[in-house]
């Protein structure tokens, strides 16, 4: 059996109703799959219980179908596979990539406010203010002691020795060409909490390289995401996709689109008696029929 030659997809959390964003962002893995003979997979990211709903799953697969857009079942749900990102962990950790963080985010406010750097001086990475290292350097007794006293604790990546193991890296991106892999800008990142077994980092890389996905296609906001993405695969000896990093859609003011924003559902619009035609060509796609995928 051939295998496609492009695989792309669209990954949506089901935490409320897609909007013209989603729709954009669906039909250009799709355009792109299609325009290339390939496959398009839909995956739902539902690692957030406490914000995913089932009926929202319900009401994009709906609306997704309505935009005329297929998939191959069965679709993969992350919360049905925690078990792959336990053991990407259990590969890093036996790197000895990873520490357990204790800190609550007032620890880590306090700590950069003690810091004595003005506000503006703060690192920042993609995520928010860099960690500052608080629980990089407990030792292991201490650590021990700790988990076994029943303190919650997150799990995080060493980034500067990850890097310095992984060596220097890089990923093509379809929209800007060769980019050099930069993750200690997000310091050191979490990969997992006591409440949420995986984070969108770590989840997102495993599950493309388990579903053979070839180029991710995604927001321009992302793009930063790549960087640690990229180190990821290095450490867990997964493949590298291809990228491509899209324009969003934003409304009047120029803002990006947001879930809450009901009056740009799809749901919203089809009610309002949008046909599925029209939905597309205001998510930038127009019936066309040529394939083409606007950048």
């Amino acid at each position: 059996m051939s295998v496609p030659k492009i695989v792309t997809r669209f990954a949506p959390s089901p935490t409320g109703l897609l909007h013209l964003g989603h729709a954009h962002a669906a039909l250009f893995a799709w355009h792109a799959a299609q325009a290339a003979g390939g496959r398009f997979l839909l995956r739902i990211e539902d690692i957030d219980i406490g914000r995913c709903r089932p009926e929202y799953e319900t009401a994009l697969m709906e609306d997704l179908f309505w935009l005329g857009l297929s998939w191959p079942e069965p679709v993969r749900r992350q919360s049905a596979h925690l078990a792959d990102y336990r053991a990407a962990l259990d590969e890093l950790n036996g790197q000895g990539l990873l520490y357990p963080c204790f800190c609550t985010r007032r620890d880590i406010a306090d700590e950069i406010a003690r810091s004595g750097a003005a506000p503006h001086l703060t690192p920042m990475g993609p995520d928010g203010p860099v960690y500052p290292g608080i629980c990089r350097n407990l030792n292991a007794d201490e650590r021990a002691r700790r988990i076994a006293a029943g303190e919650a604790y997150a799990l995080r990546l060493e980034v500067a020795k990850a890097s310095a193991l992984a060596g220097p890296l890089h990923w093509h991106d379809r929209a800007r060409g060769m980019i050099a892999a930069t993750p200690e800008i997000f310091g050191d990142v979490v990969l997992a909490r006591k409440d949420i077994a995986t984070s969108y980092h770590l989840s997102v890389t495993v599950d493309d390289a388990l579903q053979g996905v070839t180029l991710v296609t995604r927001g321009e906001d992302l793009f930063a995401a790549t960087h640690l993405h990229r180190l990821l695969q290095a450490l867990l000896a997964l493949p590298t996709p291809q990228y491509h990093h899209h324009r969003l859609i934003a409304d009047e003011a120029g803002r990006r689109l947001a879930k809450r924003d009901d009056a740009r559902s799809l749901r919203s619009l089809k009610e309002a008696g949008h046909s599925a035609g029209e939905v597309r060509s205001i998510a930038g796609y127009p019936d066309q029929g040529d394939g083409e995928s606007p950048a």
